[in-house]
């Protein structure tokens, strides 16, 4: 299977010497979820302006289905669409306007059965004759997403779509995103919700400082670099982590409550049996005990402080 987003030692230096990003190498494929996960400043945003077209690469080349970004750049935005961070557009246009004319700007003939599908999809069909100055925070994030739709692009950036947004116009967003990969699109999202990334990608890339860290499935990388935890209620709080339990990778936590163990889920022996054995020839009584996984949050948080 040929990527649908070819990028090959992609970097970005600015005049002023700030260099934004550094060499990136990353395929895409076609029809997946793939979220880009950093910090802010990490280079996240300037990765997908490039791609997009909207900032000039220092180095590299960048192939969008089929086409490259600066030789074929009117064939490549074509497949492109954008939801930016940033809501820009006219507040004094009526929503179904202002989809109508996002659709012309990229040579499409008008389509208005498409483009009512589009706004009843996004529960906008309802407002599409309200200006976009009457529209709440989350109505009008939801036009940002139906302009970058209006031209039917098989590529969709959405650089952190739930920004200032409910958690239940979050999840309707999420459920928008899963039926536009089932049609074929290929959705690149970045996102400081990593739950939105868990719940959603295929595959994750870690970008920090300017650099491409990490491109992995996600269940995979949560298989590699996850850990378990097992959780022991304690009946009685105590001061400090038993001396004989030095060889365990144990904490104390909630004022002495719990003691949490963590091990490796995917290793031959996880120590679990000879963590209990122990527990109990040191008469460490317990009432209760459960384990849970580490997130992808965690995963992340832990890639970006090693970097």
């Amino acid at each position: 299977m040929h990527p649908i987003i070819s990028i090959k030692d992609v970097s970005k230096t600015y005049k002023s010497g700030v260099k934004a990003l550094q060499p990136v190498s990353l395929d895409i494929m076609k029809g997946e979820i793939f979220a880009l996960l950093g910090p802010n400043g990490a280079g996240k945003t300037t990765l997908i302006n490039m791609t997009c077209g909207i900032v000039n690469l220092s180095s590299g080349t960048i192939v969008a289905d089929g086409n490259d970004i600066i030789r074929d750049y009117k064939e490549a935005r074509k497949k492109i669409g954008l939801v930016p961070q940033e809501l820009h557009t006219d507040a004094f246009e009526r929503v179904i306007d202002t989809v109508t004319f996002s659709r012309g700007l990229f040579g499409f003939a008008p389509n208005p059965a498409y483009i009512e599908k589009v706004l009843r999809d996004l529960s906008l069909w309802e407002k599409r004759n309200a200006k976009i100055m009457e529209l709440s925070g989350g109505m009008k994030r939801r036009v940002m997403i139906a302009k970058a739709l209006s031209h039917e692009p098989k590529i969709l950036f959405l650089d952190e779509p739930s920004a200032g947004v409910d958690v239940e116009l979050r999840r309707d967003m999420w459920e928008m995103v899963r039926n536009l990969r089932k049609s074929g699109v290929t959705i690149i999202l970045t996102t400081h919700y990593i739950e939105e990334a868990e719940e959603m990608a295929d595959r994750v890339g870690v970008i920090n400082k300017g650099q491409l860290i990490l491109v992995e499935e996600k269940t995979t990388l949560m298989r590699k670099l996850g850990k378990k935890q097992l959780t022991l209620e304690l009946a009685t709080p105590i001061d400090a982590v038993p001396d004989g339990l030095n060889g365990y990778h144990v904490e104390l936590v909630d004022e002495g409550r719990q003691l949490v163990y963590s091990f490796d889920a995917n290793a031959a022996d996880t120590g679990i049996h000879g963590f209990l054995k122990r527990i109990g020839e040191l008469g460490v009584d317990y009432k209760d005990l459960h384990t849970e996984q580490s997130s992808l949050e965690d995963i992340f948080v832990s890639l970006v402080h090693s970097k």
